[in-house]
């Protein structure tokens, strides 16, 4: 790479630093001069402000859909560029095999969350959360919680280690939740995420406003934030703490994020002995995870507990894999581990390892001032240590060595575990290694409050095992204590993180209209053709079917009992559903009624609508008797779209008896032509 000055975007303009406040970055491979990199003179006030006058309305003017094909976009366009990202990214000291976890794995955090948000978000400004509440007796006012996307910007501060994954799952919720960002890299790697804000900005998918980025450090950006705001931080526990101590964090209570130290651990269980599938496992994750990234991952394996019996056993297994690692020029393909960041990093982590020893611990495989790899570059070999008395050596605990680092130690038995993975004071993933269901339960009951993810690994799972240090965009990324106390991703969990939450009150039809999504009691739009001739596009909020009616008789009943089998004896039993508390005498069963509403509202031709994919929230409410006639309205409750070919309606389906009265009530859901 040509040596070049690093550009701060800001305003939806490239922008230099002053060159007298700019900081050398220094290659991992060799210690060469990458590029320069500073943010002095920058007007953060100024960011902020263009970020929540332009950045803000431009995005919640979109739907959910509108936003989530545009995070649909952003991922597909890094991946047709993602060879220009992968050759800086040899730069960082990443192996190929690692950088396929930041590049290409951060995209597909992208398409993940796009997916997410056209699935199961609708094509509305407003997310619902939770179930209409009563207020009062006749319906006319009730309560509905709803998220809105919060009107400030959002500060994502990252770590060096991945300059892109670390990037883009902050970035994706929080466009999809419809609020502008301001990303911060690490100075280290900025040149990656720099190369990948310019892949975004290129493609003119993003309104002007929604992203902007400092490649120095943040100046008095703090001093301007409000409580419209949201920072998320990755990083150490020193500097989170100093960032939540900020004046106007705490005096505008703005919303932190942090995701921070963490001294992860992986239990080998009671059960999984030398010559069992799970010791072999756990023997190649604790490996996998000292030198994938070169064990600069926030969820790798820092402490491997395993049986006092089997200790010695795992000792040698590790020691004899490591010894087969090849470290060196990432380049080159033959290295299965290549660098740290820079050589001052790989510095920090010889100090943590001198003060791992000096704790009790000692080094039982590599050798910590071995020189490796190119000359001038930040190599280290990987240094298994082991604590005996992992108690007395508190510090196997509370000192992170961010590298190719891991500490092995002994447990007495399970209780012992689980407060040996506890003593961490919170982590973000942990793994236990057992075949033993109850072992697994015990453990994860004791355990759970500490740690923010758990994989319980065995033969069966393994093969299709995203492993110990995978985040994944499904499942909340984070942990309590020591570990920051926030959540990352976990699909939708994530995006309400850039949303307030509000309790809203008013009649059914006001918070119909708000929320863009039908509620009972809110105003139907009755319609002459059926809805199920009509593409969702179509379809609007609110649409309705009213069938014709049909009255259910004994032998109904009698025959549907004949037909499934279902001979309960509310259905077949006058007597004894009389004796009931619940009945008068013998009613239509509960699926009967479900199928004769599907008949009277079903359109049976070939057209928009191609299959019905499930039904939620069923209630049954007011028994159904022979004699009595079931109705159906059939009302569009939301939309979402699946792909680009399909999409979901979702139906309020309300059955009425001849008196009026609600005899049941679900969502129907179909997959529809868009």
């Amino acid at each position: 790479m040509k040596t070049a000055q690093l550009l701060n975007y800001a305003r939806d303009q490239w922008i230099a630093g002053e060159s007298a406040a700019l900081s050398p970055i220094a290659s991992a491979i060799d210690g060469s001069l990458v590029a320069t990199t500073g943010s002095g003179g920058i007007d953060f006030a100024g960011m902020l402000d263009h970020a929540r006058s332009v950045g803000g309305p431009a995005l919640r003017k979109l739907t959910f859909h509108d936003r989530a094909r545009i995070i649909k976009g952003l991922g597909l366009i890094i991946l047709a560029r993602k060879e220009e990202l992968y050759e800086l990214n040899y730069l960082t000291g990443a192996t190929r095999k690692d950088g396929w976890i930041d590049i290409e794995g951060g995209a597909g955090t992208l398409l993940s969350f796009s997916s997410k948000g056209r699935r199961e978000l609708h094509h509305a400004h407003l997310l619902l959360d939770g179930a209409v509440e009563p207020l009062s007796k006749t319906g006319s006012f009730v309560g509905q919680h709803i998220y809105s996307p919060m009107m400030g910007a959002a500060v994502h501060i990252n770590a060096f280690n991945f300059p892109v994954w670390g990037m883009l799952e902050k970035l994706a919720p929080t466009l999809l939740a419809g609020m502008p960002a301001i990303v911060k890299p690490a100075s280290s790697t900025a040149y990656l995420c720099e190369a990948a804000v310019r892949i975004m900005i290129d493609s003119k998918l993003l309104p002007d406003g929604a992203l902007q980025l400092i490649v120095g450090g943040v100046g008095d950006l703090f001093d301007h934030l409000t409580g419209q705001d949201v920072v998320s931080f990755t990083g150490s526990a020193t500097t989170a703490l100093k960032l939540k101590s900020h004046a106007v964090v705490q005096r505008e209570s703005v919303r932190f994020v942090a995701e921070q130290d963490s001294l992860n651990a992986s239990i080998l269980g009671p059960d999984a002995a030398p010559g069992t599938p799970e010791f072999d496992l756990f023997v190649a994750e604790v490996v996998s995870e000292m030198t994938v990234k070169a064990g600069q991952k926030c969820t790798a394996i820092r402490r491997a507990i395993a049986p006092a019996a089997f200790l010695d056993a795992i000792e040698a297994a590790i020691a004899q894999k490591l010894a087969a690692t090849t470290v060196g020029d990432p380049r080159d393909s033959a290295n299965r581990r290549g660098g740290r960041g820079a050589g001052a990093q790989r510095d920090d982590v010889r100090g943590q390892v001198a003060r791992l020893v000096a704790a009790g611990a000692r080094i039982v495989s590599g050798n910590l001032e071995a020189s490796v790899g190119p000359e001038g570059g930040a190599f280290m070999a990987p240094i298994l240590l082991r604590a005996d008395d992992p108690w007395a050596a508190s510090a196997v605990h509370d000192v992170e060595a961010f590298g190719p680092v891991s500490t092995i130690m002994p447990y007495r038995d399970l209780a012992d575990a689980i407060a040996l993975a506890n003593r961490g004071m919170g982590s973000l993933a942990l793994s236990l290694f057992t075949y033993r269901p109850d072992a697994a339960r015990e453990f994860i009951q004791g355990a759970a409050a500490f740690h923010g993810r758990m994989l319980v690994i065995n033969r069966d799972n393994a093969a299709e095992s995203t492993g110990h240090g995978s985040p994944l965009p499904v499942l909340v990324h984070g942990g309590p204590g020591r570990a920051g106390g926030s959540e990352e991703m976990g699909g939708v969990r994530g995006v309400k993180h850039y949303m307030q939450r509000s309790a809203l009150q008013s009649t059914p039809a006001m918070i119909a209209a708000i929320s863009q999504q039908y509620m009972p009691g809110a105003p139907k739009h009755v319609l002459t053709a059926h809805p199920f001739r009509k593409r969702m596009s179509e379809l609007a909020i609110g649409d309705t079917l009213n069938t014709a009616s049909r009255t259910v008789s004994i032998a109904d009943i009698e025959h549907f009992a004949a037909f499934t089998g279902d001979n309960f004896y509310a259905h077949m039993d006058e007597e004894a559903a009389k004796a009931s508390p619940i009945f008068e005498g013998r009613v239509a069963h509960g699926y009967l009624i479900l199928s004769f509403a599907a008949g009277l509202f079903v359109d049976p031709d070939p057209g928009p609508v191609l299959a019905n994919t499930g039904l939620e929230n069923l209630k049954f409410l007011t028994p159904l008797y022979p004699g009595d006639a079931i109705r159906v309205e059939l009302t569009v409750r939301s939309k979402s779209l699946k792909s680009e070919d399909t999409g979901v309606v979702r139906w309020a389906v309300e059955i009425f008896n001849q008196k009026d009265e609600m005899v049941a009530t679900y969502d129907l859901l179909t997959e529809n032509t868009p």
